[in-house]
C-alpha cells in the first residue's frame, strides 16, 4: 500500500489524528462508569475531537470531487453529537440523561462505522474505477457498516435498561 493511499494531505493527517483520538476517547466514554468526573471530562474531549473530525471531513473532496456520502454521514454525525450534548450543556432535568446516553452511544457507533467505511477507501485497486468508487465499494462498505451498526444495536439494547436505571437513580 502506498503512503498517499493512507494519508493524502496535511488535512488528511489532521483528520486521521482527530479520528484516532476520538475513537480512543469515545471508547473510554462507552466502557467506563457513567456520571463521574472522568466520564464528563473524557466526554467533552470526545465532543471537541468529533467537531474536529467532522469539520475536517467537510474540507476533503478527494474521493468524489464533490459533496458525497461521507459528507452526508458527517452531517448525521454532527446532529447526533449535538443532540447528545444539548441536555448536558443546557443542564436539562435528569430525565434527559437517557437521551444523552442514546445519542452519544450512536455518535461513537457512527465513528466505528466510519472507521470501517474509511478502511475500504484505502484499497483503491479493489474499489476504484476511473478515480471514482465502484459498486463493489458501495456494497462492501454498506455491508461492513451494516454489520458494525448491528453489533452496536445489540449492545445498545443490552445496556439500555442499565442506563435507564442509572437515570432513575440520580433523580
Amino acid at each position: 500500500m502506498e503512503l498517499e493511499n493512507l494519508i493524502s494531505s496535511n488535512l488528511g493527517l489532521v483528520h486521521l489524528i482527530f479520528s484516532i483520538l476520538a475513537l480512543i476517547f469515545g471508547s473510554m466514554v462507552l466502557f467506563r462508569t457513567k456520571g463521574t468526573t472522568v466520564h464528563k471530562r473524557t466526554g467533552y474531549i470526545y465532543g471537541v475531537l468529533m467537531l474536529g473530525v467532522n469539520l475536517t471531513a467537510f474540507m476533503m473532496y478527494r474521493l468524489f470531487g464533490e459533496f458525497g456520502i461521507f459528507h452526508w454521514m458527517a452531517v448525521v454525525s454532527l446532529l447526533t453529537l449535538f443532540a447528545g450534548m444539548v441536555p448536558i450543556i443546557l443542564k436539562k432535568p435528569v430525565s434527559y440523561i437517557s437521551l444523552h446516553f442514546g445519542f452519544m452511544y450512536w455518535s461513537v457507533m457512527g465513528l466505528y462505522g466510519a472507521l470501517v467505511a474509511e478502511t475500504f477507501v484505502r484499497f483503491p485497486d479493489v474499489v476504484m474505477e476511473s478515480g471514482l468508487p465502484n459498486s463493489a465499494f458501495y456494497n462492501m462498505t454498506g455491508i461492513a457498516v451494516g454489520i458494525t451498526m448491528s453489533i452496536g444495536a445489540f449492545f445498545f439494547v443490552k445496556n439500555k435498561n442499565r442506563w435507564e436505571q442509572f437515570d432513575k437513580s440520580i433523580k
